[in-house]
């Protein structure tokens, strides 16, 4: 993967516990944990054929460089968009310069 292909900003967020400002109450919700240069791809038809069972599902793939911190239960935002993080696949020579993200579209637990 060139990095020239990494020109789009996303923000990757974690699940965790924010404050309700009027209540002060601890409530289920969202925490940024970084944001990146990434590449997002829309998959092709060929792309959907072949993910299989997944094939109404996943709506893209995003490519970012190797980071540790990065779980399937998670979600990454762009362009106003929530995409739900399918799995992390490591490039295929070293595992450790980019991941492939595939990923599915809609909201996630808000």
């Amino acid at each position: 993967m060139r990095i020239g292909k990494m020109r789009h900003r996303v923000t990757i967020e974690r699940p965790g516990l924010t404050q309700d400002p009027a209540t002060g109450e601890m409530i289920p919700g969202w925490q940024k944990v970084r944001t990146v240069w990434a590449s997002v791809e829309p998959l092709s038809a060929r792309e959907f054929i072949v993910a299989g069972a997944d094939q109404a599902e996943l709506s893209a793939k995003i490519i970012m460089r190797h980071r540790d911190d990065i779980a399937p239960d998670m979600r990454i935002l762009h362009r106003g968009k929530v995409y739900n993080i399918q799995g992390v696949l490591p490039d295929p020579e070293s595992g450790r310069h980019y991941l492939t993200i595939p990923v599915s579209e809609g909201v996630n637990d808000g």
